[in-house]
């Protein structure tokens, strides 16, 4: 039986297999290319740490509510992040997967965690921006360079270092590690030894809000707002963690020491830099600066540096050098983490991936519109607002990781693979939907000021204690659709072959498709258009289920799918509507800060407001033309798909018609065998009974005999046509054997033989049906040379020669050649040119040569005679040692 046609090999296969610049972007991380030890990892990993938003952030909510309510704050979301980072960081360190493939593994499903990957790509360009924002002003105060111009410097430089992935950033990590730990240490040892009583002034401030001089519940909850933003950091950390080497009893202890220093320990390095943010900005606003120029990193740091040196130049090249490292230190992981995250979101939203490169610049790209907006300048409301959907994310990880698995609710592994996942898990998209829209509804103070200062830790709550009661309540039976099964591997392989990419990767990155039948790796598995889930189409209980409760003609009265179009629709519309509103009341809570300028006018309010809608119009835009793109290549596919459905009809065509060949003869052959033997009998007898036969009749006589040999050939030809006989291999020493065959060849008339065989080669072969097809060649060489030349002269060439492991066996006529149209045709069985011919020669020759695992080569001309070329592969010891 024929095995089932597949698509086309995809035309990322050039480009995305790179890994080098894929860095598995959307896979598990092999094994193959873990070749880092676990302190390379972590001290990449680690080198996101220097970004001086943390430092703007202190600085930003000590000055607003004083240093009683922050740094309480900052310690309980420290120890918070440390420990819901450590579920997620082990998981994906254990199972060598990113954010996004723990997340579909981990509650939420392969089409539920899409959502996911839009937040986490959001935190990467809003902190890319933030980030970009800071060394912006470094480059104004150092070189007066405009801020504009800063902007796109900050987010160019970044993309050639970004661009080689992992394997370049562990390089700028390592050698500018020991450079930033220096200069960011150095300066506070100064200030501690010239002015410890700093640390006084530090303590005792107030801040700008009332209630700040002592702690106040509501500002303290206002903070864990702000700071609770922070938590998805982690995502960072596990997209450099994934590439950990295995566990084993010989790295035992640096794994883990890595695992949990550069996973969740990061918070114990970044919760020491959000208080010296908050202690330099105190500093910054004491030296009389306005409130605006305190929370900027860069000015933290001259004041930092004055300490260090009395020269104003020095300091200010000091502050800026160190701004500038810390930037592109922790830009290179936002971008590299955008890129990722947009791979994620729009390789299931538009089944298209041109690869992780193109979201890097697209990330980029956002975040530098985002610079242009001012970010900065509305940093804690920013972060305030996403904090509440952020913190139910990984709520609802949380919950399922270090409860439900322990609980075995859940599978005890992490699942990625669209082939094993339902689409959509209700236990973490629940809990999600939940806490976001309640903790939202808090923020905006719709249940007083308590629950609106408190909103982002509500959120974590409600999604923890919803995923674990929809976790028991649905029995973890939405977290699998079926079970994982591959082939088991031959001896010595340790990856299979992904039949629609061509690639080999590790089976932890493969999956058998119901669909094509065969195994597929994942990254094809989530791009492919055709199967629409196959695998994990509802059976006949759900059919049942259906006609129990809508009734039998239910499907009968509406359109097909339509619960599916109306799902679509309003998860679509929900979230667009949810995107715009939080523009809108990001913008009109900004309006209500009393900012300068304290109001607006209407003009420049609605500016804003459209400039803030621009990157949802971007994702809108790249959504609608990657989705035509995928829409494009099914079409490409389909018609392949077509082209190749109608080589197999003609083929099927050709084998009917083969198989009725077979069929009438082995009929025809039984009705005129005796017949035709009984004229040959006939002949001979009428020959003898005349003792001298007119030419005439003698004439007759050897036309009659003649005619009837001929159909015995033909009928002969037929029957061996429809046989199928095995072959009888051996060794054959090509170039003897030729010589010896065709010294008692006969028939070729006025044709002259030349001979040039130079193979000196030895094949396995049938000689008798080998024979039988170069017969038929000579043959064919004759007639055609006896059609163009009558009056003689005629040649035909027999030679052999190696190319590299084949044996080419030649015979060239210089006869008057063939048209195009009769090459074409000429293998077509009961196609043939002559009156005489049955048309089986050629496809017999064609026969023989494949099964002897050769082809069969054709070049002719019109008035130039024509070279049929046999290709025969070598005897194995012999094509070891052929030219190459």
């Amino acid at each position: 039986m024929d095995e089932p046609r597949l698509p086309v090999l995809r035309s990322y296969q050039s480009w995305i297999a790179n890994e080098t610049l894929e860095d598995y972007s959307l896979r598990y991380a092999a094994r193959s290319f873990r070749k880092w030890s676990p302190f390379v990892i972590a001290n990449t990993a680690l080198g996101g740490i220097s970004f001086l938003a943390l430092e703007a952030i202190g600085g930003a909510i000590t000055l607003t509510y004083g240093f009683s309510n922050a740094f309480p704050a900052i310690l309980s979301v420290s120890l918070c992040i440390f420990l819901t980072s450590l579920p997620i960081a082990y998981y994906s360190s254990r199972y060598n997967i990113d954010m996004d493939l723990l997340t579909r593994g981990a509650g939420f499903g392969y089409i539920g965690s899409t959502i996911t990957s839009l937040i986490y790509a959001t935190f990467t360009f809003v902190f890319f921006a933030l980030e970009g924002a800071i060394m912006a002003q470094a480059l104004k105060i150092a070189l007066n360079l405009p801020l504009v111009v800063g902007y796109i410097v900050s987010s160019v430089v970044i993309i050639p270092i970004t661009f080689m992935g992992v394997t370049m950033i562990s390089r700028l990590q390592l050698v500018t590690q020991p450079v930033w730990a220096l200069m960011m240490v150095l300066p506070f040892l100064f200030i501690l030894i010239e002015e410890p009583e700093a640390l006084r002034t530090w303590v005792d401030f107030a801040g700008a809000g009332s209630g700040g001089e002592r702690f106040n519940y509501l500002a303290f909850g206002a903070c864990i707002g702000v700071l609770s933003s922070l938590v998805i950091q982690v995502g960072e950390q596990v997209d450099y963690l994934r590439f950990l080497p295995d566990r084993s009893e010989a790295n035992q202890t640096a794994w883990w020491t890595a695992m949990i220093l550069a996973g969740p320990g990061w918070i114990l390095i970044g919760g020491l830099k959000i208080l010296a943010g908050s202690f330099l900005a105190v500093l910054v606003l004491a030296s009389g600066l306005p409130r605006g120029t305190a929370v900027e990193p860069i000015q933290m740091y001259v004041k930092a540096y004055e300490y260090v040196t009395g020269d104003p130049a020095l300091v200010l090249a000091a502050a800026t050098v160190f701004v500038l490292i810390s930037q592109i230190k922790i830009n290179v992981t936002n971008a590299y983490a955008g890129s990722l995250a947009w791979s994620n979101f729009f390789s299931r939203a538009t089944h298209y991936h041109p690869g992780r490169v193109v979201w890097l610049v697209f990330n980029i790209l956002i975040s530098l519109l985002l610079m242009l907006l001012g970010i900065f300048e509305t940093l804690e409301l920013v972060l305030a607002v996403y904090s509440n959907v952020a913190i139910a994310w990984i709520g609802a990880i949380v919950a399922d990781l270090a409860v439900l698995k322990p609980l075995a609710i859940s599978p005890a592994f992490v699942e990625f693979r669209r082939a094993h996942l339902p689409n959509v898990n209700p236990v973490g998209c629940g809990a999600m939907a939940v806490a976001s829209t309640l903790s939202i509804v808090c923020f905006m103070g719709a249940f007083g000021p308590m629950l609106q200062a408190y909103s982002a830790p509500l959120s974590f709550l409600i999604a923890f204690l919803s995923a674990i009661g929809l976790g028991v309540a649905t029995k973890g039976r939405y977290y699998l659709a079926r079970a994982p099964s591959l082939p088991p591997l031959p001896v010595g392989t340790t990856t299979i072959r992904c039949e629609l990419c061509a690639h080999s990767y590790e089976p932890s990155d493969m999956a058998f498709c119901t669909f094509y039948e065969r195994p597929i790796c994942s990254l094809c598995c989530s791009l492919d258009a055709h199967c629409h889930d196959a695998c994990k189409r509802p059976g006949p209980a759900l059919e049942r289920f259906r006609r129990r409760y809508l009734g039998r003609s239910f499907e009968e009265k509406i359109a097909p799918r339509m619960g599916q179009r109306l799902a679509k629709v309003g998860g679509i519309l929900l979230a667009l509507a949810v995107t715009t509103g939080a523009v809108f009341l990001l913008t009109y809570r900004i309006v209500g800060l009393g900012l300068e300028p304290p109001q607006l006018d209407s003009g420049t309010l609605l500016l804003r407001v459209y400039v803030a809608i621009l990157p949802l119009l971007a994702v809108g835009a790249w959504w609608i033309v990657l989705a035509h793109e995928s829409r494009e290549l099914a079409e490409r596919d389909l018609v392949t798909s077509l082209e190749r459905l109608r080589e197999a009809q003609h083929e099927l065509a050709r084998k009917e018609r083969l198989a009725a060949i077979g069929e009438i003869t082995a009929t025809v052959s039984h009705e005129l065998r005796n017949p035709m033997g009984t004229l040959v009998s006939s002949v001979e007898v009428l020959r003898r009974s005349l003792h001298e036969p007119g030419p005439e009749a003698r004439g007759e006589l050897e036309r009659i005999q003649r005619t009837v040999w001929r159909c015995v050939r033909i009928i002969e030809d037929l029957l061996e046509f429809s046989r199928r006989r095995e072959l009888s291999l051996a060794p054959l020493a090509v170039d003897g054997w030729l010589r010896q065959q065709l010294a008692e060849q006969q028939g070729l008339g006025s044709v002259r033989l030349r001979l040039d065989l130079a193979a000196a080669a030895v094949v396995r072969a049938d000689g008798e049906r080998l024979w039988q097809a170069i017969a038929n060649l000579l043959q064919n060489a004759v007639q055609a040379i006896e059609a163009s030349t009558p009056q003689g002269g005629g040649e035909v060439t027999i030679a052999t020669r190696i190319e590299g492991g084949t044996l080419v066996l030649s015979v060239a006529d210089n006869g008057g050649g063939m048209e195009k149209t009769v090459r074409a045709r000429l293998f077509e069985p009961l196609f043939s040119t002559k009156a005489f011919g049955v048309g089986l020669g050629m496809p017999l020759v064609k026969r023989i040569v494949e099964q002897h695992g050769g082809e069969v080569r054709v070049a002719s001309e019109p008035g130039c005679g024509t070279t049929v070329a046999l290709r025969l592969p070598l005897a194995a010891r012999q094509a070891g040692t052929g030219d190459g």
